[in-house]
Formats: C-alpha cells, structure tokens, sequence
C-alpha cells in the first residue's frame, strides 16, 4: 500500500510539474509574436515609457506581393483605432525588419510617396523633416532593422541595426510619419490591419 502511495504522489508531482512547464511555454509564446519567422518581443521602452506590441504586419510589394518588410508597432496601450493612435501625443515605436535586400533609392522613394499620401500632396510644410528622413536611409541588407521612436512631446529617433539614433522633426511631425502605415492610403491594407492588431498575413 506504501508504494502505491508514493507511486501515485510521484505521478501527482509530475503532472504538476507538466503544467507549470506548460504554463511557461504558454508565458513564453505570449511575449512575442512572430510574422513570419521574424520574432519581435512583446514589450520595448522609448525613454522611460515601456511600450506594449501592439500588432505585427507584412509589407508586400505591389508587383507579384514580394514581401519586402515585417513591421511591428509598439504603444503604451494597444489599441485598434487608428484615428485614436494618430491623434494621441504619446510614445510609439514601429520597427522595420528587413527579409530582403532594398536600395536606399527605393526606401526613399517610397517614403516620399508614404509622405505624400499621408498630407494629401501637401509635403511642403514638412519637407526638411522628409529630406532628414530619408538622408538616414541607408541600403537594407535582409535582418537589417530600421527603427522609428517617438517620445511623447518630442520628434522622432531613426535607428538603423542599433547603431544610430538621430531625432527629426516634433510632435506633428511624428503623427505625420506614422500616418503613412496607419492612415487611409497604407503601403497595403493587410500590412495596416496587422499593425492594429489583425495578425500578420
């Protein structure tokens, strides 16, 4: 009878310890999510703000939906109104994660064309801040990340692979910049859905 008690305390024991591993793997899947084979982590500071993955998505380029980027957009709270986002002065920070090789001339273009969509044309008021951003561009290798940050109150910090940091422009400015994924005319609409938490397709 002994040994059937410790028997049957061993096998309690194990499936306990079951279900904390389990509980960790379940812990450990839910801080990161990843788009795909791209991993990014479920939370980053800006300052002293800590910031909370808000969604992930694929950036697909228009001819044959080549995909060019995964993006991630972290924010204070997640939220999925983009009106609400692009409207509220606090800390974000969208990183790009490269899976294939790009000029700088193409980034460049397509932030010229990003910025142009998200003003309506009107790209004159922000033209100096525009030239700034796309003279920190450099040619994107695949693995290579371009990081946006935004301060609450301040402008935005462009890092590419860690290695930079440089601020452009102010508030207004910042809103402007993260329209250009999160307004009415995105690179592409899946890529939007995913950065407001739709997933990543």
């Amino acid at each position: 009878m002994q040994l059937i008690k410790e028997i049957l305390k061993c096998a309690h024991l194990a499936t306990v310890a079951g279900l904390i591993a389990a509980s960790f793997l379940v812990g450990a899947s839910a801080s990161a999510a990843t788009c795909p084979d791209v991993k990014f982590p479920a939370k980053v500071a800006v300052a002293e703000t800590d910031l909370m993955l808000n969604g992930i998505g694929l950036r697909k380029a228009t001819f044959l939906s080549i995909k060019v980027y995964v993006a991630a957009l972290y924010l204070p709270e997640t939220s999925d109104d983009s009106e609400k986002i692009l409207a509220t002065d606090q800390s974000w920070q969208l990183v790009l994660y490269f899976v294939r090789d790009v000029d700088s001339e193409d980034i460049r273009d397509a932030f010229t064309e990003g910025f142009e969509d998200a003003t309506d044309g009107k790209v004159e008021a922000i033209r100096s801040q525009m030239e700034a951003i796309n003279a920190l561009v450099p040619d994107l290798k695949a693995g290579d990340r371009l990081t946006f940050a935004h301060e609450a109150g301040k402008g935005v910090s462009v890092d590419v692979n860690d290695s930079s940091n440089s601020a452009v422009g102010g508030v207004d400015f910042a809103a402007t910049l993260l329209t250009i994924w999160l307004g009415e005319d995105p690179p592409n609409n899946d890529l939007k859905a995913g950065l407001l938490g739709g997933g990543c397709e």
